[in-house]
């Protein structure tokens, strides 16, 4: 049964994805793609914590160069699609320079380091007159390839859950190859994985270089719909969101980051629409953000340590008890 379940549970998916764009109105749609891109940094997350063990609290910072990257080449003339491949691609650079160092850290010195380099980043694109400084670069142009040009939210809709359908079929195949069979190995012990011959170093820079090329893909899109990129559209919650996603949905699962990503992402829309009724205080949305994001992660972790994923596809033991 489980053979004929998967494949048609994932064609039901895939004609869900396609139907909806046509369905949703603008301000759905801008939710949905939101979602979208929310995904596929998440998967990257999900792979680097679930595989590496590494957590990383600068994921928005790969998100801002892939943006950053693609816009700046967009403005300068450079075909729009050389700019959407570029984003991963600087993106991934930047991960393999500032991993070398950075991934000799451990824990929570590796968080934090990663923090501060999203820090560090957003205060020079604030500074910087080629990066617009802290008002941005406006007036990117509209993703076009040949005569089409996608002009509309519906457009950027399919562009997006393409991109996180190809960032799911990469990391299906990381995960199902000879390599993923020594990051599961490294997710377990790296002691036990370094003594069975695994380079564990070289395999966590080419992870975390991975999850920052996901993130640098999800920017570049995100600069072509919003047509508009400063250092305010990354803030750190951006990252610990991407973290909560991945543990809502489950680490190292390949649907855990859209579970968790739509988990996350629509409990957020919920609460800003609350926290934008009548008599709520100005400071609500942050702080209900905030709250939410707590008050998950500590139900997650104590009822559902493993995640949504794996705690609905568990099956019940049937065995008579003695």
């Amino acid at each position: 049964m489980t053979r004929f379940v998967r494949p048609a549970a994932l064609l039901l998916v895939a004609a869900v994805t396609l139907v909806l764009p046509a369905t949703l109105d603008d301000s759905a749609l801008a939710v949905y793609i939101l979602l979208g891109l929310a995904a596929i940094v998440t998967a990257g997350v999900s792979l680097l914590m679930g595989y590496a063990g590494q957590v990383s609290l600068g994921q928005g910072a790969f998100y801002a160069i892939g943006a950053y990257t693609a816009a700046l080449l967009s403005l300068g003339g450079v075909p729009p699609l050389v700019g959407l491949l570029a984003a991963p691609v600087a993106a991934a650079v930047f991960a393999l320079v500032i991993g070398t160092p950075l991934l000799r850290l451990r824990g929570h010195h590796l968080a934090f380091a990663t923090l501060a380099m999203q820090l560090i980043l957003l205060s020079l694109a604030g500074q910087l007159e080629f990066t617009g400084g802290d008002i941005g670069l406006q007036a990117i142009p509209q993703f076009s390839l040949g005569s089409f040009e996608a002009s509309g939210a519906a457009a950027y809709a399919y562009m997006t859950w393409a991109g996180l359908a190809v960032v799911m079929l990469i990391t299906h195949n990381v995960i199902s190859s000879r390599p993923g069979r020594a990051l599961r190995a490294l997710a377990t012990s790296e002691t036990a994985a370094a003594s069975s011959g695994i380079p564990v170093g070289r395999y966590k820079l080419v992870v975390f270089a991975l999850s920052a090329t996901f993130a640098g893909l999800a920017g570049g899109i995100y600069c072509f719909y919003t047509g508009y990129v400063a250092p305010g559209s990354f803030p750190v919650l951006i990252s610990i969101q991407y973290i909560v996603m991945a543990v809502v949905g489950g680490l190292g699962t390949i649907w855990g980051a859209v579970v968790g990503a739509t988990a996350i992402t629509l409990l957020v829309q919920g609460l800003d629409r609350l926290a934008s009724l009548p008599g709520m205080p100005t400071y609500a949305p942050s702080v209900l953000s905030y709250a939410v994001y707590a008050l998950v992660l500590i139900v997650v972790v104590l009822f559902m340590p493993r995640g949504l994923v794996p705690a609905l596809s568990r099956r019940p033991d049937r065995r008579p008890r003695r």
